[in-house]
């Protein structure tokens, strides 16, 4: 029988695994284990004190805080009770919380902590339609009393005792959850205006969860490493959805500033990521080769021109000869097997990049050194994954064929289109939004896009990014960002040319890499703008840009550049919480450095 509800799925890995290990956390330098049994019971504890206190099957449920079992409990506690958990980004402003709170009419509000919990307090007047607000880090908290606001513990105490006096009533309103029923909302992170609900049923969710499975199995032994804001799909397909079908251990890191450390630690043997955590990757290797002694330098460029070039034939589906396999086992063992161990990918099985496009460098610089970095394709939209390579059929410059039982068709303006049970529902109250997203059973993705010969998809471009330049040709910037992004010391890049008659960019320097290359050649410097305003940086990021336009056409090639002054910071709307740069944004913030670049002579 298939089930298909997450109070099913739940159930029937809870039963299967028990007492096993579910989730992990480490605490004040200890790690705890929560079992399958112990998740179960505490997720019962919090849908038992939800319905008790008016909970109805449909009722939207915010969560707002940092990776944590708690935050895990209480989202299969609200599914299981028949709501509809809402994720909110821990680094929202109140401004933008109070945005999903309002749109989704929550009944209830789970915060982390003091820092959240203010950013209710600044909008409470305004949601009247919620119940209560319940907390489950108490620090600074201690003697803060208010008649919305509960403890975790009291919440969870509340649970127990309804639970013990009614054993049915979690049960019973767990059997009464529909496939069609909605699981989770899923805000979109708002690149070009303000979020959308996505709304995914439980149906959706439950195929997702075994879809990514038949790709690329999954294990019950596996271990994984939760860090991306769980309020995305991307993290809650492997710390939620694939983590209740296939029984894996989910470990959560201490904080954001622990990650690297933490999987060195963990050593998991399934990783995910946004490209930037692998491009940050990627800066921390050059960087430690760079103070390496020459003889190391020099056996590392060797071992990586063999991964390369075997990469280079398996992703074209070509074979690799026998010397070159005994070459790239000798290279594997003298360098990459070490290098491995260092940043934690000694486990490694299979490794994912997702939420944003990734440079295809990138992407054969790892498969190089022996870690299977796979690119993956969806959006919120299509519960996460629509495309995804499978290991050891990686091809370059795409993101792989669709999951079995999803069909994709490209439209005659290049636009991707998308049909599977991974489909959403629409737009929480956005009819309009919905019509447009959803026609004649296609989701229309609103990335441009194409299938080769083998039913492989390559992302060309988000469809409102094209660029037509004052000539009328159509430039794709993502293509030529990806390629500048694959260089050390570059962070980011914003391709410019629509309407002009030239391309140029904004470059976004990455700060490590740039910083050793200024200490190593004695470059003066006192803050970061002075370093990008620097003639000798200016002329190393030119070199960078040099590099890549002998790899473009005439047309595509960035006639100039600026470095911008600042970081990006989420907080200043500048990126979203997953890195991505807000096009318009940045077009809009550093209009006056653009207009300098074609004013110029």
């Amino acid at each position: 029988m298939t089930l298909d509800t997450v109070p099913q799925v739940f159930k029937e890995t809870v039963g299967k695994y028990g007492d096993r290990v579910a989730l992990r956390k480490k605490e004040l330098g200890l790690w705890h284990d929560i079992s399958w049994n112990k998740y179960y019971r505490l997720s019962r504890y919090v849908g038992s004190a939800l319905i008790s206190l008016g909970l109805q099957t449909g009722d939207r449920v915010s969560i707002l805080g940092d990776n944590c079992p708690e935050w895990v409990i209480i989202d299969m506690g609200v599914q299981c009770a028949g709501g509809a958990a809402v994720g909110i980004y821990s680094t929202n402003a109140w401004s933008q919380v109070e945005y999903v709170v309002q749109n989704s009419e929550s009944r209830f509000f789970f915060v982390e902590n003091e820092e959240q919990l203010d950013k209710w307090l600044h909008f409470r007047d305004q949601v009247p339609f919620l119940k209560k607000v319940i907390v489950w880090d108490l620090k600074g908290l201690r003697h803060f009393n208010d008649p919305m606001v509960m403890t975790y513990d009291d919440f969870l105490e509340m649970g127990r005792g309804i639970a013990e006096k009614d054993p049915d009533l979690f049960e019973k309103r767990m059997s009464e959850v529909t496939p069609e029923d909605l699981s989770v909302l899923i805000y979109t992170s708002g690149t070009t205006g303000p979020p959308k609900g996505a709304m995914l049923t439980h149906r959706n969710v439950t195929w997702m969860g075994r879809a990514i499975a038949r790709e690329n199995p999954v294990r019950d032994t596996d271990e994984v490493m939760s860090f991306l804001p769980l309020c995305h799909i991307f993290e809650r397909l492997f710390s939620v959805l694939g983590h209740i079908t296939h029984g894996y251990t989910a470990n959560f890191t201490e904080n954001l500033d622990t990650v690297t450390d933490n999987m060195r630690e963990i050593s998991p043997t399934v990783g995910y990521a946004v490209p930037r955590i692998w491009e940050k990757y990627l800066s921390a290797i050059y960087i430690r080769m760079s103070d390496a002694t020459w003889f190391k330098k020099l056996v590392f460029s060797i071992a990586l021109k063999i991964g390369q070039k075997r990469t280079t034939l398996r992703m074209n589906f070509k074979p690799v000869p026998l010397y070159l396999e005994a070459l790239y086992h000798l290279a594997h063992l003298a360098v990459f097997r070490k290098l491995k161990e260092r940043l934690g990918f000694d486990r490694l099985r299979v490794a994912y990049s997702g939420a944003a496009p990734i440079s295809p460098d990138i992407v054969h610089f790892f498969q190089s050194i022996g870690v299977n970095l796979i690119e993956g394709y969806g959006q919120s939209e299509g519960t996460g994954v629509t495309c995804v390579s499978r290991v050891g059929k990686v091809k370059i410059g795409t993101v792989g064929p669709p999951l079995t039982g999803t069909e994709v068709k490209i439209a005659e303006d290049g636009e991707i289109l998308v049909r599977s049970p991974s489909v959403f529902k629409g737009y929480y109250k956005n009819p309009d939004a919905t019509k447009e997203a959803l026609k004649d059973g296609w989701l229309y993705s609103g990335d441009i896009g194409e299938l080769d010969e083998s039913g492989y998809l390559k992302i060309t471009d988000r469809k409102k990014d094209i660029i037509v330049t004052a000539g009328g040709k159509n430039i794709t910037p993502q293509y030529i960002e990806n390629k500048l992004k694959f260089s050390p010391y570059v962070n980011d890049a914003v391709v410019i040319g629509d309407k002009r008659k030239f391309i140029t960019s904004l470059v976004m320097i990455d700060e490590d890499n740039v910083m050793k290359y200024a200490q190593d050649n004695k470059i003066q410097f006192s803050t970061y703008k002075d370093l990008t305003r620097n003639p000798e940086i200016i002329k190393l990021i030119q070199s960078e840009v040099d590099k890549v336009n002998e790899t473009l056409s005439r047309v595509e090639q960035i006639k100039k550049f600026t470095i911008l002054p600042k970081k990006l910071y989420e907080e200043d709307g500048e990126v979203t919480p997953t890195m991505k740069i807000k096009r318009k944004y940045v077009n809009e913030a550093f209009s006056d450095l653009i207009e300098a670049m074609y004013q110029r002579k």
